[in-house]
């Protein structure tokens, strides 16, 4: 019985026909199941385009807080407009430039001017107040009474500048939000502009894309489609918007844009040049940065690499010296 199981088993033939049946049975299944399969790419479409407009609500929720939360926190006192008036700081202390450098961060309207000034105004004195009593009340150093007096006018002067250092910090940022979206903005722009859309509707299609990207471009690009619509001259949105960035990638940009209105000028080849430059010019501050790595890590390895580097190297030279004096 055995025997003839395995003979069965053994002979090429019978199993030959047995992979034979079973590859033509996989192959039948393999085709009768891609035939029976339905097509489930259109509702893969449809997940896709649900979840993208899942993700541009949340984006534009966040937007509407954050302007939400900057107007709030851009309400001026009035007891701070009772004093910046009092002491007339807005001559003394504020011009042209500091209004612009408050849109350049952000800050528009009169409240931001207001608290900008009342704060270079009180800040000196809470400066002084608290350096008088750290140096006279709780270090009690051994210095003469003047010493320390000039110590907190000194603290009082940085404490005046403060409120320039802070605003500055914040271009900064704001600037480079802007600079490492922008090129993306552009393209952006450039599409709509090549579909047809007119300047105010590509604008406004772009702020509501990029918000994802930069709150900050977002914000001027929708303050930019606002000023089109009301504005007599655009040629003045577009400066603005130069303006309030500070940077010379947009500003070129919204020159091109004045040309076009002016002259008539096809306005989506010029669009394709500045994104190009813009996109080149935001690689070489990349390369700038990573050529600008060595020189700013040599200190760090000298401080910290190379004394555990000694101390790996000389340690077991120093240990077998040791032990050999003590042999000695």
């Amino acid at each position: 019985m055995l025997g003839d199981i395995y003979d069965i088993v053994s002979n090429p033939q019978v199993l030959f026909a047995t992979f034979s049946a079973i590859a033509v049975f996989a192959t039948i299944l393999t085709a009768s199941t891609m035939l029976f399969q339905r097509d489930r790419l259109a509702s893969r479409i449809k997940t896709v385009a649900l979840e993208r407009e899942k993700i541009r609500a949340r984006e534009r929720a966040k937007l509407v807080d954050h302007q939400k939360r900057a107007s709030l926190r851009n309400e001026a006192k009035p007891f701070m407009r009772q004093v910046v008036e009092s002491f007339n700081l807005r001559k003394a202390l504020a011009d042209e430039k500091t209004v612009n450098k408050l849109r350049m961060a952000g800050y528009r309207g009169q409240a931001p001017l207001v608290i900008f000034l009342f704060a270079r105004l009180v800040l000196p004195l809470i400066f002084f107040v608290v350096a008088m009593f750290y140096l006279f009340a709780v270090l009690k150093l051994q210095y003469p009474a003047i010493t320390k007096i000039l110590i907190a006018v000194v603290v009082a002067y940085i404490g005046f500048y403060a409120p320039n250092l802070y605003v500055s910090n914040v271009v900064t940022k704001r600037q480079t939000s802007v600079r490492r979206a922008w090129p993306d903005a552009l393209d952006l722009l450039l599409i709509c502009v090549e579909a047809g859309m007119s300047a105010e509707a590509a604008f406004r299609r772009v702020s509501e894309e990029i918000g994802s990207q930069s709150v900050a471009l977002a914000e001027e690009l929708t303050l930019t489609t606002a000023e089109l619509s009301y504005l007599q001259e655009r040629r003045q949105a577009y400066e603005n918007l130069g303006t309030r960035t500070g940077l010379e990638g947009v500003k070129s940009v919204m020159t091109s844009l004045i040309q076009a209105e002016r002259y008539g000028t096809p306005l989506g080849q010029s669009l394709r040049v500045l994104a190009q430059e813009n996109r080149d010019q935001r690689m070489n501050n990349a390369e700038k940065k990573a050529a600008a790595l060595p020189p700013k890590l040599t200190v760090p390895m000298i401080l910290f690499f190379l004394p555990v580097l000694f101390g790996v190297i000389i340690g077991p030279a120093a240990i077998q010296v040791n032990h050999a004096m003590h042999r000695n």
